[in-house]
């Protein structure tokens, strides 16, 4: 029959109250509501990062589509300000005066074309900016969101180590000098049990599973040895019996 000094047994709903504490506070950091805000924004980003993406190639595309047209227009200007310029020397044949004139209408309509297409890609091009404005402002400012959402959650995170470092500290002083074997049995049923290994009889009822015990066991309990570890019949925690709740010599 397992036996433990009833005083230590007593002191063992401490260390079960830290523990409990302690599960309580990994429960806090588990599921602090700024994980859900992060989880949600997170999707929120996933979504706009296709947009994103391909506003961006769109812009980079039109961008060079616009560089290319500038080029064209450029080459034609050139080239037509140089035919300008020989016509201009007055040391040209007739014929090849006309030539160049010809060349220079040429020049022109084709140049026209070119400055329309220019044009016309840049107001897509513009267009496209003004979207890519949006969903770059729109991403910021999910960004700016999950940043507080992640500077919330590790200032709780640092509030809940804290505590729990004090915590841990505590529950080892609590049980320094308890007899080992009814730690060790506490220990392997918190496993077991949810993170409870003790309870109190209170009142015939078992603080652990909560329920009563019925008259039979409830009389063995209270009628024990104070140093015999008694467990409860219903959940099989360590039943701590305290002193009103009375124990045999």
């Amino acid at each position: 029959m397992a036996t433990a000094p009833s005083e230590d047994q007593r002191r063992l709903l401490e260390v079960q109250a830290f523990d409990t504490r302690l599960q309580q506070l990994v429960h806090q950091r588990r599921n602090h509501p700024s994980l859900a805000t992060i989880a949600e924004l997170d999707g929120r980003m996933g979504d706009l990062h296709t947009s994103l993406v391909d506003s961006r190639t769109a812009v980079g595309d039109l961008e060079r589509e616009v560089a290319k047209a500038e080029a064209d227009v450029a080459q034609v200007r050139t080239r037509a300000a140089k035919d300008q310029q020989k016509l201009d020397s007055g040391a040209l044949s007739a014929k090849d005066s006309q030539a160049l004139v010809s060349e220079l209408e040429s020049l022109a309509r084709r140049q026209s074309v070119l400055e329309d297409t220019e044009l016309e890609v840049m107001e897509r091009l513009e267009a496209h900016q003004g979207a890519l404005a949006e969903v770059e402002s729109a991403h910021a400012e999910l960004q700016a969101a999950k940043d507080a959402a992640v500077a919330e959650r590790d200032a709780a995170w640092a509030e809940i180590n804290a505590t729990g470092s004090t915590v841990k500290a505590e529950r080892e002083a609590a049980a320094a000098g308890l007899d080992a074997g009814l730690l060790a049995l506490y220990d392997k049923l918190r496993a077991q049990l949810g993170g409870v290994g003790a309870a109190a009889l209170r009142g015939g009822r078992c603080e652990g599973c909560r329920l009563e015990l019925n008259p039979g066991d409830l009389a063995a309990a209270k009628g024990a040895p104070k140093d015999q570890i008694v467990r409860c019949e219903e959940c099989g925690r360590i039943l701590v019996r305290l002193p009103d709740e009375g124990a045999a010599a």
